[in-house]
Formats: structure tokens, sequence, C-alpha cells
């Protein structure tokens, strides 16, 4: 029995929880790997919507463990909100299991987060705001408060007097702010040590005796292939690995134990933020994306920028990924359209480039080159095959396919649960 890795794609908000509830029905582990509580992913399920921001999507299938590895950063607050919001809609959360060694996001994290955007001015990265990089920071200097450090008052007091020490000076002499008093912080993590200790486990050991035992484990990405940390548009990026090897170091299981790679595509793109957008839309085309697809950030409120498929993306993510497969998602929404125009490659400096520039400056002056394809009018919300699509959006699907360098294995075609083509079976 397999274990896949699934993540977006694009720059995030791809439908990873809706292909992840998809298959929670079938997979005995749900992991998240990397992340805080910047992703959102909406899933429905039958008439009912939920947004989930940390938890796993496997959280509403009732026979599936839902696990947040040690690659996470944590904001204990705004879990135990989510899994009290589960609850009070009759969702059990009990299965859930917390890795010791993630790291917490605190209050300290987000004052910087907010500070730091507001010191940057035009030059701001477009944060959520939500403390994620500084925690990420923190882990990376060694300065970091992780879940474990709860149930030990010592510890925890020593490492959040370490990481104010020079966050205080920070924030007195350079943004003109009040010093941060340590003793208050730990007073506040410790309220919440009795609420998650329930959830708290070795989850590596838990993860790799699962997959050694034939279980169905499933790694799950919180953001898209083109904010990874290092393969992402930097620095308009997140602080984690959102690629395929971070789920290996986000959860403590080897790369030797991944069967498959599945990336999430929206069928055109979409991004929250700042940040380089070569097929970015500013007319009619980009607002009826918006509001047919509710481009609206599940975590940030914000509206996301929209523009057509770009075929070189979805290349770059097919290699530094090594997908296998592909979950093409929202091809209904491009329903209506004429014709519909793909990005096959950029003009940069008046030449033609088909792969993603490593160069941050190319990247930023790359224009689109377009290819039209024939669009349809037909309803397709209600195809259960892939013959039952109109010719043209098969054209469409196909097309897509061959230019992004791995096979298209399953179709969203609407935003319910079983709103989907699947065409080649993930496990």
């Amino acid at each position: 029995m397999p274990a896949l890795v699934l993540l977006g794609a694009q720059w995030g908000d791809e439908g990873k929880g809706k292909a992840t509830d998809l298959l929670g029905g079938s997979v005995d582990y749900v992991v998240r790997y990397q992340g805080g509580n910047n992703a959102g992913h909406t899933v429905v399920v039958g008439d009912q919507k939920y947004a989930l921001h940390l938890l796993p999507s496997g959280i509403l299938s009732p026979d599936c463990v839902p696990v947040i590895g040690n690659g996470v950063v944590v904001d204990p607050a705004v879990l135990l909100s989510e899994l009290s919001g589960l609850n009070e809609r009759g969702i059990d959360t009990s299965k859930l299991m917390l890795s010791g060694n993630a790291h917490l996001i605190t209050s300290y994290h987000t004052t910087m987060d907010k500070v730091t955007e507001r010191f940057l001015g035009s030059r701001k990265i477009g944060t959520t705001g939500r403390g994620i990089g500084p925690a990420y920071a923190d882990k990376i200097n060694r300065v970091g408060i992780r879940v474990q450090d709860l149930y030990d008052e010592s510890i925890l007091t020593q490492k959040v007097e370490a990481a104010l020490d020079f966050k205080n000076q920070l924030l007195a002499k350079l943004y003109n702010r009040r010093a941060i008093e340590a003793g208050r912080i730990v007073e506040e993590l410790l309220t919440y040590a009795d609420r998650l200790k329930p959830f708290v486990a070795d989850t590596t050991l838990v993860l790799n005796k699962a997959v050694d035992e034939g279980k169905v484990v499933l790694f799950e990405g919180g953001q898209g292939t083109l904010l990874d940390i290092d393969h992402g548009t930097y620095p308009f990026v997140t602080s984690s690995n959102a690629t395929a090897g971070g789920a290996c170091t986000g959860s403590g299981v080897g790369p030797t134990k991944i069967d498959r790679v599945i990336g999430i595509l929206k069928a055109y793109t979409t991004r929250v933020g700042s940040g380089p957008f070569p097929t970015e839309l500013f007319d009619d085309d980009g607002e009826a994306l918006r509001r047919i697809g509710g481009e609206r950030g599940v975590t940030t409120g914000r509206d996301r920028r929209c523009g057509w498929f770009d075929a070189v993306i979805a290349r770059y993510a097919t290699r530094v990924n090594g997908l296998t497969d592909f979950f093409l998602t929202k091809l209904d929404v491009l329903t209506g359209w004429e014709r519909i125009p793909v990005c096959v490659a950029y003009e940069i400096d008046g030449e033609r480039v088909e792969e993603l520039p490593y160069s941050q400056s190319d990247f930023h002056h790359a224009k689109p080159i377009y290819e039209y394809l024939p669009g349809w009018s037909e309803d397709i919300t209600k195809a259960k095959t892939f013959a039952d699509l109109p010719k043209n959006a098969q054209g469409y699907v196909k097309a897509l396919e061959e230019m992004s360098g791995a096979p298209i294995s399953a179709i969203g075609v609407g935003p319910g649960r079983t709103e989907t083509i699947e065409i080649n079976s993930f496990i």
C-alpha cells in the first residue's frame, strides 16, 4: 500500500483540501508536514463547507488519523479554536496527533511579523501576519519553542527568555515598541499545555510503523510549489519547504518510503500576496475568474490575483517535486469562454524561454506567450467520466497534460465532494 505526497503545483490555493478529503476514505493517516495557519483549505461535504487552517483535511474523515508533523509551526490558540469549532459541528477530532517536535508560534512571533512588514513598507513580502516566518526563523536560529517544552516549565522559561533577549532590543530600539515580558509569555503558553497533551505524540515513530505495516499514509502540503523557501519565487515565498522533499523532513519518514507524488493544479492560475505572476489578468476576464471561482483566501480573506494557466510553472513543479500525477481542479470555472489562453512559454528580453528562469530578475520581466484553445459552454458539473466532458473540455485537459509533463489522474468539475472525475486511481 502506498505512501503518497499531495501538494500544490502553483502558488497555493489549488484545491488541496478537496483532493485530500476525496482520498480520505481510503487513507489511514493524513499528515500536514509544513506551514502553519497561513494555509487555508476549503472542503465541501454535502451542503456543509469547512475552512481548515492548521488541521489536516483528513480530520473530516471518521476512519482517518490526522497528524500535524514536526515540520509544522503551530499557534496553539488557533489549533484549539479550530478543534472547538469542528467539535461544535459534530466532527470527532479525538484522533488528532500532534508532534512533540513541532515548533510553537507565540504572541511575540505575530508581533514581530506585523511590525516588520510595516517597517518594510513598499518592500513588504505580503505575509499573513500570523507569525509563521518569525517562528521558522527562531527554529533555524535554535531559539524556538517546541510543543514538548510546554511540559517542562524550567526549560520553557529559559527558551522564552533567550528568544526575547534580541527581540526586545529590536522592538525597543528599532520599532519604538515596548519590550515583551518573558514571564507573561510563559504563563500564556502554559495555559495550553493540558488541553494539547492528549494529542501530543512521537509522530515520526507512529508514521514509520504505519508505513511498515502497509497502512496508507498521505502527506499533505500546506502551500504551493512556487511558495517553497528554496524553490519558489524568493523572496515572495513562505518560510518552509512546501515541495515534496519537505514531506520527508517535516514528518520523519524517509524518501524511499514515498510511492507517489501528486500535484494539484488549478485549471487557471492564482496567487495571494506580492511577487511576480506572468499570466496575471487586470481585465474583465480576471474579474470573472475571481468571481466564478470564488477566489478569496480562506485564511487571509484577501482577493486572489487571477490569471490564465501557466504551463511553464506546471513543468517546473513536475521537475522539482518528481510528480507522478496531477489532480486538475476547478475546470468548471472555465465554462463559458469561447477560447481559453494557455501560457506555453515566456518572452524575456526578446527571447522565447520554455523553462522557469532561475534568475529572479528574468522572472520579474517574463511576458507570457499564449496558445489559444477552444472553450465550451456546456455545464460539466454533473460529469462522472472523462467521456462525459464536452470535446473541447477534453481537449483542454489533454493539452494541459501534455504541456505539464505528468498524467492528469483526476479532474475537479465542481466544489462538492463528489464532483470529481477519477481517471486513474491514486491508490
